[in-house]
């Protein structure tokens, strides 16, 4: 099975649980980016993309993505609908959030001053030249101010973001791989909760990484089959771990973590 790219961290809740859900079908179907190409209207290259989140995967791919792993498309359909519309009504936003902003010109061309001349002053004049130049300063800084803000909202703007976290982490922030979490479960709603994901389907499998697998990590260890580790990264120990939890409560013992098992850990 390849390993896919971790999603870049911009992408919201309900788009990312739908490329869950269409890598693990095309992981489970054995077939490679190139063999799904021929059998979809989409190239190679175009899957890639889809797939590790650098443009929405168009509604026709997910049905032919279905049809090409002979599997019912109606759930992944619901699911795309949701994503779709929780972008359009998210606020405009950087694609990647993570690369350097474009340059803002802190300074622009004077106008010459035959462009406009007050009644009564003429062109070229002292005060005149005042007035143009606080005025063209006032806009850049207004300029540079708006930019710098509608990035700050940017960077926050993630209604998966979890707020436990250790390390020098802050909570609010996402997910950082490598960094080792902390578990502080407790029950709310009936419900077990280690404060990292409200998630009960979200499919998480080997080389799963974020939020969600440092909270199955958090309620194994709850339930008595501790992984050892709190990182986030959904490896060969936290399999175990879920498929011992899995036999224990007579569940299909696939190490793979989908909503019966998510019901058994928050139960």
């Amino acid at each position: 099975m390849a390993q896919w790219k971790e999603l870049p961290p911009h992408i919201a809740g309900s788009e990312r649980q739908l490329l869950g859900h269409l890598r693990r079908l095309k992981d489970h179907s054995g077939l490679s980016l190139a063999a799904l190409a021929g059998r979809t209207g989409y190239s190679r290259s175009s899957w890639e993309r889809y797939l590790n989140g650098k443009k929405p995967v168009p509604r026709r791919a997910v049905e032919e993505l279905a049809q090409a792993c002979d599997t019912e498309p109606t759930r992944l359909i619901a699911l795309h609908e949701v994503a779709e519309r929780n972008r359009t009504k998210a606020p405009e936003r950087q694609t990647d959030p993570t690369r350097p902003p474009k340059s803002v010109p802190t300074q622009a061309r004077e106008p010459e001053p035959e462009q406009e001349q007050p009644q009564g002053r003429t062109a070229g004049t002292p005060g005149r030249t005042v007035r143009l130049r606080g005025m063209l300063l006032a806009l850049a800084l207004a300029v540079v101010v708006s930019f710098g803000a509608g990035l700050l909202a940017a960077r926050a703007w993630d209604d998966d973001t979890p707020a436990a976290t250790t390390g020098g982490s802050a909570a609010g922030t996402g997910y950082l791989r490598g960094q080792t979490y902390t578990c502080e479960v407790h029950r709310k709603d009936g419900r077990l909760r280690a404060g990292h994901s409200d998630t009960r389907e979200m499919l998480l499998d080997i080389n799963s990484t974020g939020f969600d697998v440092v909270e199955t990590q958090c309620l194994l260890r709850a339930k008595g089959f501790s992984p050892g580790v709190f990182d986030g990264l959904y490896d060969e120990r936290t399999k175990k771990a879920v498929t011992e939890f899995q036999r224990s409560r007579h569940l299909v013992t696939d190490g793979i973590i989908g909503p019966d098992t998510w019901q058994e850990l928050r139960g």
